[in-house]
């Protein structure tokens, strides 16, 4: 448990610091907890993909595809924003 400072007897620039390192910690933990949710979804679409989408050979169809298209789309999304490509790409040569 962390004591918080007393803005009577502080000075402001060590308030402004406190606050500070208050929110990084915050932002950090935040941080931290959505990779760990990102990982987590990576973790089961890669073992939904080894299992071929829970799909077998013989029940492939247009309509399967269609699905692996929607989700392919969606995940380069996903992928563009996060490298910079695509519609995300910023400036022009």
């Amino acid at each position: 448990m962390t004591t918080r400072l007393n803005p009577i007897t502080t000075p402001r620039h060590q308030l402004h610091a406190e606050k500070a390192r208050r929110n990084r910690e915050a932002a950090l933990a935040a941080f931290i907890g959505k990779k760990a949710e990102i990982d987590e979804m990576l973790a089961r679409l890669q073992t939904l993909s080894d299992d071929h989408f829970n799909c077998s050979p013989d029940e492939v169809g247009l309509v399967m595809v269609g699905t692996l298209d929607h989700y392919a789309s969606l995940l380069k999304r996903i992928t563009d924003s996060a490298f910079g490509e695509g519609v995300y790409v910023v400036g022009f040569t």
